[in-house]
C-alpha cells in the first residue's frame, strides 16, 4: 500500500506542478481549444461553415479510438522540455516515470514472448 501511495504521489507532483499544467492547457489549445473557439466564434458571426467544423471535429472525439489525449500529452510533455530546460525536478520526474513505464512495458513484452513460445 505504502508503494501505491508513493506511485501515485510521484504522479500527483509531476501533474500538479504548475509548469506542466500551464503546458498541458497549451496542449490541450492545440488539439482542443480551436475548436472550442471557432464553435463560439461561429456561433456568435453565424458563419455555418465554423460551427460544422468545429461541431464536426467535438463529434470526432466522443469516439474510442481518438488519439487525441495522448497526443495533448505528447505536446504537453514536449512543450514542457522546449519551454522550461532548466527544471530539473520536473525533467528528473519525468525521465524516471518514462524509465518505469519502459521497464513495465519491456516485461510485459518479455511475457509475451514467453507466453507465445509454449
Amino acid at each position: 500500500m505504502a508503494d501505491v501511495k508513493s506511485k501515485l504521489r510521484i504522479a500527483a507532483e509531476f501533474v500538479l506542478n504548475p509548469r506542466f499544467l500551464l503546458c498541458f492547457g497549451l496542449g490541450w489549445m492545440i488539439t482542443n481549444g480551436w475548436a472550442y473557439v471557432l464553435l463560439g466564434i461561429g456561433t456568435a458571426l453565424r458563419v455555418n461553415w465554423m460551427v460544422a467544423v468545429a461541431s464536426a471535429y467535438m463529434a470526432f472525439l466522443w469516439f474510442p479510438f481518438t488519439p487525441e489525449k495522448l497526443l495533448t500529452l505528447f505536446i504537453a510533455i514536449a512543450l514542457l522540455r522546449w519551454l522550461f530546460p532548466r527544471d530539473r525536478r520536473t525533467l528528473l520526474r519525468l525521465k524516471v516515470l518514462r524509465r518505469s513505464a519502459l521497464k513495465k512495458w519491456r516485461a510485459q513484452k518479455e511475457r509475451w514472448r514467453a507466453r507465445r513460445g509454449k
